[in-house]
């Protein structure tokens, strides 16, 4: 027996001899949940989300009966249903909800199928990126709101200046995040590609493109909220037609809850695409390869 080993034992004993006990540490067991805990569980992120909505609309609706809320300038829930039930009902209103949803549409295609292959191109290739990087960062600058004037100009009051400006807020919001994508991929898996002389053209499109899908769905996500804002922008600019045409000419008569119930028409769209996206995004996060490199191996 060795000398540390003979140390060990000594002190062993020592510690033995002066009633030093050991705790035996048992493994912690789960105690079981009942069938409404494990269904609470799998829906606790809806279930709070909708307690949350649920308590802000009844302190609301009781802060307009109590009269803490004034209903000229800020309608009730029920007020703002009341307006609802009625707007349903007219022709024009389906009209405009039609004419937004146009204008969201062909401006977010448009904006996406523009700027996922262009902001690809950008980050991959060296010469492409200094063509057009000094480009992006002048045209991110501009605010939007700004070029309106300029867009009636070219095209008039009519949908196309709508979908241009919608264009606008989602372009610069889903290239950005994909050229950012292209250019974080993990060196470590570009250099094993190479090493299995893979070509450029295999490179790119077996591990950049995937890499990058995360990036660009994180990019559709913030592209969503701003192409709504530039619809609003646009509608209430125009005064053509539109959900915003609503809410202007209601605000201009003092009609609060029909102006609530459109703009919560826009809030209620952009959760629901936003949501959409979210889900979309976490799945497709496994997409992006992860390399963990361990020091000493």
């Amino acid at each position: 027996m060795s000398d540390g080993a003979a140390a060990r034992d000594a002190r062993l004993r020592g510690s033995l001899s002066q009633g030093v006990g050991y705790r035996t540490i048992l493994p912690r067991v789960r105690r079981k949940r009942s069938p409404l805990g494990r269904w609470y569980r799998r829906n606790e992120r809806a279930i709070l989300g909708i307690s949350g909505l649920a308590s802000f609309f009844a302190f609301w609706q009781f802060g307009s009966m109590a009269g803490w809320i004034d209903p000229l300038f800020f309608s009730s829930p029920t007020d703002i249903v009341a307006a609802a039930i009625a707007e349903v009902q007219v022709p024009r209103f389906w009209d405009d909800v039609r004419y937004s949803l146009t204008e969201v549409t062909v401006g977010f295609l448009a904006s996406f199928v523009l700027a996922v292959p262009l902001g690809l191109a950008i980050g991959w290739y060296r010469r492409v990126s200094f063509t057009f990087d000094p480009w992006l960062n002048f045209f991110n600058a501009i605010p939007r709101p700004a070029l309106i004037p300029l867009v009636v100009l070219w095209v008039g009051l009519g949908i196309e200046m709508k979908i241009i400006i919608v264009f606008l807020g989602g372009f610069f919001s889903i290239i950005l995040p994909t050229v950012e994508g292209v250019r974080t991929v993990e060196p470590q898996v570009l250099d094993v590609a190479r090493s299995f002389r893979a070509s450029s053209r295999r490179i790119f499109t077996s591990v950049v493109i995937p890499a990058t899908v995360p990036f660009i769905a994180t990019g559709v996500r913030l592209a969503l909220g701003r192409l709504l804002i530039g619809v609003v922008v646009a509608e209430l600019y125009a005064q053509t037609q539109g959900i915003g045409v609503l809410i202007g000419k209601s605000a201009d008569s003092l009609q609060s809850d029909r102006m609530m119930f459109g703009i919560l028409l826009f809030t209620l769209m952009g959760v629901i695409t936003t949501e959409i996206a979210v889900r979309v995004e976490r799945r497709l996060q496994r997409w992006r390869p992860n390399v963990n490199v361990e020091e000493g191996n």
